[in-house]
């Protein structure tokens, strides 16, 4: 399996949004559970989302409606729309299939929330 390369992130005020995404190659994409997780500074690394691949979605409580995951099969990417963000939303953010061991590996794509 190849590294999803994530890419978006950027810096936002509170109250802002922004979308991060991934592009993956080297495995079945369609058939995939994907996942974003994130890494806030000093912090472990989180699952925060995750879409089945007939589009069911999971979210943990801290972002469940704020954040939308979403996934388009024919470019084999995933999205995360983030509304309404917040300071505790600052982390770096990563991209893999769900239950992939080390999904903060990566060099995933940094979000920076100001307040």
């Amino acid at each position: 399996e190849v590294q999803p390369v994530e890419s978006g992130g950027g810096s936002a005020q509170a109250g802002g949004s922004l979308t991060v995404l991934c592009t993956a190659s080297g495995f079945t994409f369609d058939g995939s559970a994907m996942a974003w997780y994130r890494q806030p500074p000093g912090k472990e690394c989180e699952f925060v989302s995750s879409i089945s691949p007939d589009g069911n979605t999971y979210y943990i409580p801290s972002v469940k409606g704020r954040f939308t995951i979403s996934r388009d099969n024919a470019r084999t990417t995933v999205y995360l729309q983030m509304n309404s963000l917040k300071p505790d939303d600052t982390a770096v953010y990563h991209c893999a299939t769900l239950g992939r061991k080390g999904p903060c590996a990566g060099q995933g794509t940094q979000v920076t929330v100001s307040s």
